[in-house]
């Protein structure tokens, strides 16, 4: 049963290197190093990279079980329609409400930190309130026009961002630990420690060291949304998919590894707020360094918020397109061939929450704490996600030992360590973050039955589907 609203976005207009690069922005690479150097630090003691490179693995496995899905059914609402399809539909729109709400507020992140770094970048007050109100207006509405205009515009803006922000990242990493091995005063000495689960001395947490990692490399599931307008739409977004995961464990690995021991960790403490442009400054022995990583975490703030605006789009579209959201949002303009209506609504709400953050000091907590959550939403419908694959393969897992493996068993496996980690940060979360999170399923809910009795949503007469042999 195909969706009652036809697709009439600009097929094959993205390549899978193109699609590739989305992901990888959802994935905001420099912002997540920004955010997250000096805690994998404190919780590994060093232990990092041992750390991410273990997280990237299903990572990978779930990675591929989108793309396995998507060589079934290729359509903007993916995990909406796939988790409905193979299991049902109710739960298939919770699921895609989780996807919407992850990427929206994910995105805001993001757009609230891009005012400090340009401040940064001309030696300007990180926290004065109109300034970064202006440039998180200013961000928001400059993308939100250039995801309307089109996909291919959007897609090649992606190429330029990424490879400066990668490019000035790499550099600097490579820079950090060549300035460690050369045993410059105050560096902490690089140590086969580093790759060890326990860290230096054996003083790491690994549950703590696994939730932040876990949600560092969430967004890569980005390049799904835009499956509809990608070359060979089955094929490539899963391909792209694995690659966003393989590409960001290398870059954050490598940020941590050159980074890590610049300074020593009461250093790294102190200067945890501006990381990255502290660590610029002192390599470079002037301002410019700094300048430098602040302009590459400016520029994955803006890919960050361009890629979450087109894909919180592609998945409202997606949802529309079933009148399980209002009609209208699956409208799409004849002129530029996106999803207009939603795009801008999209961007609206993106630009009320930042005004609502930045402006009010008050609410500020209770934002954060729904920032907070958007990792454990990633992960549970991840986790979801991966279930639909099982389900929907579940006669290729019976058939025989290769996919009993790789389409049962590690997924399976990948589904329990994200859960896991996902119920340990909720157990290990203050009650005002779990109050939030709670808001986040009882919204969902509300949603749920205005989609079925108020909409009245064909989704939720569709028939379970499975994978059969070809006769």
């Amino acid at each position: 049963m195909a969706p009652p609203t036809a697709s009439r976005l600009e097929a094959n207009a993205i390549s899978v290197a193109q699609d590739t690069l989305i992901g990888l922005a959802d994935t905001a690479p420099t912002v997540s190093v920004s955010f997250t150097l000096v805690a994998l630090v404190a919780a590994t003691a060093y232990g990092a990279p041992i750390v991410l490179a273990i997280t990237a693995i299903p990572m990978l496995v779930i990675a591929n079980a989108y793309r396995r899905l998507n060589l079934w059914n290729a359509n903007c609402g993916a995990s909406f329609e796939w988790v409905g399809r193979a299991i049902n539909p109710y739960l298939g729109f919770l699921t895609g409400w989780l996807m919407l709400a992850g990427t929206l507020f994910g995105t805001l992140t993001p757009v609230t930190a891009l005012g400090p770094s340009v401040l940064a970048v001309f030696n300007q007050s990180a926290n004065s309130t109109w300034p970064n109100i202006g440039i998180a207006t200013a961000l928001v509405l400059v993308m939100l026009i250039i995801s309307v205009i089109g996909i291919r515009i959007t897609a090649r803006t992606q190429v330029v961002i990424g490879l400066l922000e990668y490019a000035i990242l790499i550099v600097f990493a490579v820079w950090g630990l060549t300035w460690v091995l050369s045993h410059h005063a105050g560096v902490t000495p690089f140590s086969a420690d580093w790759f060890s689960l326990r860290g230096i001395g054996g003083g790491g947490s690994l549950v703590g060291a696994f939730l932040i990692s876990v949600f560092m490399f969430t967004g890569w599931d980005g390049t799904l949304y835009v499956n509809e307008e990608v070359k060979h739409r089955r094929e490539n977004p899963g391909r792209a998919a694995m690659l966003s995961v393989l590409i960001a464990a290398l870059l954050f690995i490598l940020a941590q590894v050159g980074l890590q021991g610049v300074v020593s960790e009461k250093k790294l403490n102190a200067n945890s707020t501006s990381i990255l442009v502290y660590l610029g400054k002192l390599l470079s022995g002037s301002t410019g360094g700094g300048q430098a990583l602040a302009f590459a975490l400016a520029l994955s703030v803006i890919a960050a918020t361009g890629v979450g605006i087109v894909l919180s789009a592609r998945i409202t579209y997606g949802i529309a397109s079933y009148r399980a959201l209002p009609g209208m949002l699956a409208n799409i303009s004849a002129r530029f061939r996106t999803p207009a209506v939603a795009t801008v609504i999209a961007g609206l709400v993106l630009l009320a929450l930042s005004w609502i953050y930045l402006l009010t000091t008050s609410v500020q907590n209770a934002f954060t704490y729904v920032l907070n959550n958007t990792g454990i939403l990633y992960a549970t419908f991840y986790c979801v996600t991966a279930l639909a694959a099982v389900v929907y393969f579940r006669r290729r897992i019976l058939s025989n030992w290769s996919d009993a493996v790789t389409v049962g068993l590690l997924p399976v496996a990948s589904v329990v360590f994200l859960a896991y980690i996902a119920v340990k940060s909720v157990l290990t979360a203050p009650a005002a973050q779990n109050y939030a999170l709670l808001g986040f399923g009882v919204a969902g809910l509300v949603l749920l039955f205005v989609a079925r009795f108020g909409l009245r949503s064909s989704f939720f007469q569709v028939r379970r589907e499975s994978w059969r042999p070809e006769k």
